[in-house]
Order: structure tokens, then C-alpha cells, then sequence
């Protein structure tokens, strides 16, 4: 029986592409939620067309009718927000090509809206970070259109690594030594916050090593994308195991 008396849960709406690390959003639903169930974090997959970290392929990935195509479902799940969970099919559009695609999003689900590389642009600045470094498992030229975003947004990049990765169901076999070195070798000594863009990245289990390892605090897309989506929905959780972006309160 439906207790009638207990709020809604907050509830945002993944749209995430293709199937790589679609399970750190059940694991961090169950570490935000816990056992209040007070937030949910339904994922819908959409069709990504081919699976390659290339400039064409990404704007096909990140295309308004492949983003629609998902919207419905996550509505009749209950979401109050939606996020375009990928970084690298919208930071290929550009800063302003990036708002549209987001206003695009929101105008179809009729719900607030965002993507992984506002969620980045945003965490970062949330942190008080200037200057940053990128760990990236894309080829160069991708990651450098996540540079010039960073760029828009006001933050400084002082390092940026490619690891020259072509296609998300590769980075998704990533384990945890995998990634640990992908950040110890994208840091810099002038970077106040190291970001590893890539949703197909397993990192959600990671964050406190990555953390201890650089002694700095480490952004991963799937940790700001959740991170975002409540952030929409005027959420600020804090956990003790999502890093120093999750260990902040207010703001």
C-alpha cells in the first residue's frame, strides 16, 4: 500500500548513451537515497548510432531527436529534472551550441535541463577551482573541444591528457588502477581540481582514492552529472565518499 502522507522522492531523469558504466547511477542512488529512498536517479539509454569518440559521430550522439527519443519514459518515471548524461556529445557543440541543445531538452521534456558538461562548468565553480586539469580517455582533438568549453565558462586549463580512446565501450572495461593512473598522469601542480570527462568511466567507487592520491579534489562525469541533476532540483546532498564536491553543503 502507497503510504499517501510520504513526499514524492526527488527524482531526476538520466539519458545516458549506449551501455558503459550505466551502474554507477543505481550505486549512486543507493548511496544518496539510502534508505529514505528520498531521491531516485531513473536512466534511460539512447540510441548513440556509432560508438566513437569523433567529432561526427559525437554530434550525431548528441543530435535533438536522439535525445527526444527518451524523454517520455523518464516523465512517466517520475522525473522533475532531466540531464543529458555525456560530456563529450555536448561539449562538441560548443559553448552556445551546448545551450541550445539543453534548451532544446527542456522545451521537449518540459522539465528543467542540463548536460555532464554544464555539470562540470558548474561543480568547477562550485569549488572555487581556477585553473584545472583535464584526464581525458578521448583522442586529443576531442579533449580539446573540452578545453575550450572550460574555456568559455571562465576556468583555466593548465594541463590537459588524451588517452586516445575511440570508443565508450572500451573506457567502460576501465577498472580502478586504470583510472587512478588516467588522474595521476592528467595532474598538474597548478591545477586546483583534476576532471576525468567521460561517463563510459567507472569512477563512482573510486573518488576518495582519487582524492587521497592527488590530494586534491578529483570531478568524474557520472559524480557531477548526479550531482547537476539535483542541483536542479535545489538538492545539495553531502556524502562522506563522493569527494570534496559532495563533502561541500549550501551553495
Amino acid at each position: 500500500m502507497v503510504d499517501s502522507t510520504r513526499p514524492a522522492p526527488d527524482t531526476v531523469g538520466f539519458l545516458y548513451p549506449g551501455y558503459s558504466a550505466e551502474d554507477e547511477y543505481p550505486r549512486l542512488e543507493g548511496m544518496l537515497g539510502g534508505d529514505s529512498g528520498d531521491i531516485r536517479l531513473p536512466l534511460v539509454h539512447t540510441d548513440i548510432g556509432e560508438d566513437a569518440h569523433r567529432v561526427d559521430a559525437l554530434l550525431e550522439m548528441g543530435s535533438a531527436a536522439r535525445l527526444a527519443a527518451g524523454v517520455a519514459e523518464l516523465a512517466e518515471r517520475g522525473a522533475r529534472a532531466v540531464v543529458w548524461a555525456c560530456t563529450s556529445a555536448s561539449f562538441v557543440f560548443g559553448w552556445e551550441g551546448a545551450h541550445e541543445q539543453v534548451r532544446e531538452l527542456s522545451e521537449t521534456a518540459g522539465l528543467p535541463a542540463s548536460s555532464t558538461s554544464f555539470a562540470f562548468a558548474h561543480a568547477v565553480q562550485a569549488l572555487g577551482a581556477e585553473r584545472v586539469a583535464i584526464a581525458a580517455t578521448y583522442p586529443e582533438d576531442v579533449a580539446d573541444h573540452f578545453r575550450a568549453f572550460l574555456k568559455a565558462a571562465g576556468a583555466e586549463v593548465v594541463a590537459m591528457r588524451g588517452s586516445g580512446i575511440i570508443t565508450a565501450a572500451e573506457v567502460g572495461t576501465w577498472g580502478r588502477e586504470e583510472v587512478l593512473e588516467l588522474a595521476r598522469t592528467g595532474d598538474h601542480p597548478e591545477a586546483q581540481a583534476v576532471l576525468l570527462p567521460d561517463t563510459a568511466l567507472h569512477t563512482a567507487a573510486w573518488i576518495p582514492d582519487l582524492e587521497a592520491e592527488l590530494g586534491k579534489p578529483v570531478l568524474t562525469a557520472n559524480q557531477v552529472t548526479v550531482w547537476e541533476g539535483l542541483r536542479l532540483l535545489g538538492r545539495d546532498p553531502v556524502h562522506d565518499r563522493l569527494g570534496a564536491l559532495f563533502a561541500r553543503s549550501g551553495g
